[in-house]
């Protein structure tokens, strides 16, 4: 079984001083709303409910953290998948949404226990300028980044492979980032994108 598998939810923050201290290792997920970021984490940790999707794109605004159980420590955390408000969302005033972001990039680039970026990206969009612009942003910070071009299911193999393959070519003046067609209803890159989040939360450990 997974590690993933064993998250189940800790807590919800609206800004960054109601998060716990840094500790245990984080993997974020960030998206565009819409990107099917909620229904990636949901299939990646076998539940189907433990990440909520807005119905109105845009409304999701906290951070949630997810803990993954110690084995060797009932009372802590081995680790944590944190889902961050989804970008591009039109629903919001500007003075919100100014708020928000900084939410959003104060956690990406001042996290310390932030191991590692998962950013979900629409197949069927590819890689738009706001998904170009946080990659960019990202860069920098030395995280390692894992892409899902989620909803791969809606492409036939072969232009599901051309996406990647586009995304991949766009991505690689910026640095060493790994692309991967995915789908949560046909379980396309599941396993894949699990051993990349289980190795940065815990390479030592075997489910």
């Amino acid at each position: 079984m997974s590690i993933l598998h064993r998250a189940n939810f800790t807590v919800s923050a609206a800004k960054l001083d109601q998060l716990p201290p840094p500790g245990p290792p984080e993997v974020c997920f960030v998206g565009r709303s819409n990107s099917g970021k909620s229904s990636s984490i949901n299939v990646l940790t076998n539940q189907r409910r433990l990440a909520f999707s807005s119905k109105t794109p845009g409304r999701t605004r906290l951070i949630n953290m997810f803990g993954i159980p110690d084995p060797l420590d009932p009372e802590g955390a081995l680790g944590y998948l944190v889902d961050l408000p989804g970008y591009g969302y039109a629903a919001v005033g500007r003075q919100e949404k100014q708020e928000w972001d900084q939410v959003l990039g104060g956690y990406l680039r001042l996290r310390p226990s932030l191991a590692g970026v998962v950013l979900m990206i629409d197949i069927r969009r590819g890689l738009t300028d706001l998904d170009l612009q946080l990659a960019k942003w990202i860069a920098p910070t030395g995280k390692p980044m894992l892409i899902l071009l989620t909803k791969a299911d809606k492409f036939a193999y072969g232009k599901r492979i051309q996406a990647v393959a586009a995304v991949r070519k766009q991505l690689a003046a910026i640095g060493p980032m790994h692309a991967l067609p995915f789908s949560a209803p046909n379980r396309i890159g599941i396993e894949e994108a699990s051993h990349y989040i289980e190795n940065w939360i815990s390479p030592k450990v075997v489910p």
